[in-house]
């Protein structure tokens, strides 16, 4: 088994973030869907494949028994309630929830049709493939320039290190803004614009996915929706997870919907997340096939 190497991008930490497999193995509901005007596109290859996916905190199941297929190059929504196990399960496809000790997966969780949890597959560089964009701006404290250089420092680029960090800042839609001063601090940058520089972090050791976890949560309707026109724009070239607590903002870009939601457990009592429905945006948005999922996008609880 083999995957291409990517360089990793750890913080000053060395805990791995917005990074990108070496495996040495390589009725009229409340939202109108703007992303795709054919709510029967077929979907193109799939990148990831999840069957019968647990998720463990020690003896407490997290998520329970989860099936979907992701497929490339379009974006995928997570929503639902919160404690539904949304953004556990987005982190097991980078092996993030490795790094919380009393995490444990079980079930299959295939990147294109390799298995992620393979002993063979380094972690490192499942996430050298497959980038995170985080809820709260995460920029190093270096200027714009070296954040976005990072990564490809550490994988030991050779070529034009201007021209990539240019061209990742361009497809972040941050380039006109920031041009004149690549030498100023990230930490002086808005909000906003720190997100977009996480993600032209991300992009710039070129992974073939991205995810984000709620990665508007903390910003205002206007750098929202420059966010939200950059995911259309890049996932051309991008196969995009997001997990949202915004159901307009998964109506407005998302290509699929997966509806999480939480029940209890008969035998613990305890509260456990489940895949309810996945399907097309629009039809979740106008006829979903589960009542649980109606209620939820009516706002009928949530």
């Amino acid at each position: 088994m083999t995957m291409t190497d990517r360089p990793a991008e750890t913080d000053e930490t060395g805990k791995t973030g917005a990074a990108p497999v070496t495996a040495d193995a390589p009725r009229s509901m409340a939202f109108q869907h703007h992303a795709d005007t054919n709510p029967e596109r077929p979907a193109g290859p799939n990148v990831f494949t999840v069957r019968g996916l647990d998720v463990f905190y020690g003896d407490f199941r997290a998520v329970a028994g989860v099936d979907l297929d992701i497929a490339e190059r379009e974006i995928t929504a997570f929503i639902g309630p919160s404690g539904c196990g949304k953004s556990t399960v987005l982190r097991c496809f980078n092996r993030m929830n490795d790094l919380i000790d009393i995490a444990r997966v079980e079930g299959s969780v295939l990147y294109r049709d390799i298995d992620l949890y393979d002993p063979q597959v380094d972690p490192v560089a499942v996430r050298r493939r497959i980038g995170m964009v985080f809820q709260k701006p995460n920029p190093f404290p270096k200027s714009i320039y070296d954040n976005v250089a990072f990564g490809p420092r550490v994988a030991g680029l050779k070529g034009n290190l201007d021209d990539l960090v240019e061209q990742s800042l361009r497809d972040a839609g941050l380039w006109d803004e920031v041009k004149d001063r690549l030498t100023s601090s990230a930490l002086g940058m808005s909000g906003g614009q720190q997100q977009r520089l996480c993600i032209a972090r991300a992009i710039a050791v070129n992974p073939d996915v991205l995810l984000m976890d709620e990665p508007c949560s903390a910003l205002d309707p206007i750098a929202t929706g420059r966010i939200e026109e950059l995911m259309k724009e890049i996932k051309d070239e991008y196969t995009i997870v997001i997990v949202t607590h915004n159901m307009q903002q998964a109506a407005r870009v998302s290509d699929r919907t997966a509806f999480f939601t939480a029940e209890v457990d008969e035998d613990t009592g305890q509260r456990r997340g489940k895949l309810v429905e996945f399907s097309e945006t629009g039809k979740i948005f106008s006829t979903p096939s589960d009542e649980r999922t109606e209620a939820y996008v009516t706002g009928r609880f949530g």
